[in-house]
């Protein structure tokens, strides 16, 4: 699953191959902000979740599951 996420990332950088080198550019620079507030989105996320599993507002099953729903999804984690 991780490495679709890196393949659609990849995909539009190849639509501008044919595009100045300007716009390729702002094109990667574009999408490697989206990516980085996507992951810095995943981070927030594990943190609440720890945060309520360690408050006791959610069980081991729920943390460990949805843990690993944000895991799933993420390029980093």
């Amino acid at each position: 699953m991780k490495y679709l996420y890196i393949v659609i990332l990849i995909i539009p950088l190849l639509s501008f191959s044919s595009c100045s080198r300007e716009v390729a550019g702002g094109a990667a620079l574009g999408v490697g902000a989206a990516g980085a507030a996507y992951e810095y989105n995943n981070k927030k996320v594990l943190e609440d979740l720890k945060e309520d599993y360690e408050a006791g507002r959610i069980s081991a099953e729920e943390y460990q599951r949805r843990k690993e729903e944000v895991e799933d999804r993420s390029v980093v984690y």
